[in-house]
């Protein structure tokens, strides 16, 4: 994409004081892995693709079914039975064909989260169980890298900012993962489609602030209740 294009497409970023030209040849050159083509996932990628981030990596192994339509928006009727980051690479190249995205069918585990990880940036965690959040959270702190984290269940969501220059991680507030038997989750309780874009969209914002040097409230957990309709945050 030439100059003239870039601004053309950028220009309502580019006008921003703090992010300007600088910032947002930060954001094409910025490389984001995202963990999930989901819920979180989807307007993750949606907005960071549209904001130019240049490589976008999205690890899922999960494929599309009808009850995810709800609040996984990037993908389609069209898409059910397809694989999440096939349509994810659909979706994007639709959006914005700049961005490269790099979809990676498979589930992160102990024995690849090292390797997945260790060219990226930033990492933006937006699974639906513990296993896999202690995983990635531990991997990070390991290879030094900046992670957001969030996650949703009915009304409420929650996100943070972990291991940013050193800040604090998961297991500074949870030191140990649950037991996942005993506590409910969306196939259970459910999830209101709006939260997912909400707790997303902000995820989305933590990344962008990261990359262009933006504050960040570090060490601290925010926690959104759409029926009460508050915000409140726990200092870790």
């Amino acid at each position: 994409m030439n100059e003239e294009k870039v601004f053309k497409r950028y220009s309502r970023q580019i006008f921003i004081e703090e992010i300007g030209v600088s910032g947002q040849r930060k954001i094409m050159a910025a490389k984001v892995l995202i963990i999930g083509a989901g819920g979180l996932g989807s307007p993750v990628i949606q907005y960071l693709a549209a904001s130019g981030v240049g490589e976008i990596g999205v690890v899922d192994d999960d494929c599309i079914e009808l009850h995810n339509l709800n609040r996984q928006v990037i993908h389609s009727e069209a898409q059910v039975g397809k694989a999440k980051v096939d349509s994810a690479v659909h979706f994007v190249q639709s959006l914005n064909s700049a961005i490269n995205l790099i979809p990676i069918h498979a589930k992160i585990t102990k024995a690849n989260a090292l390797d997945l990880i260790r060219d990226y940036d930033i990492v933006v965690d937006g699974s639906d169980n513990f296993t896999t959040r202690y995983l990635v959270n531990d991997t990070c702190v390991i290879l030094g890298k900046p992670l957001v984290y969030g996650s949703i269940l009915a009304y409420e969501g929650q996100t943070a900012v972990f291991n940013l220059h050193g800040s604090k991680n998961l297991r500074d507030i949870f030191p140990e993962s649950p037991n996942e038997d005993l506590l409910p989750d969306c196939d259970s309780r459910g999830v209101l489609g709006p939260l997912a874009g909400i707790i997303g969209s902000m995820m989305a914002m933590h990344v962008l602030k990261i990359i262009t040097g933006l504050p960040i409230a570090i060490n601290t957990l925010t926690i959104v209740d759409t029926y009460h309709e508050k915000t409140d945050q726990v200092v870790f």
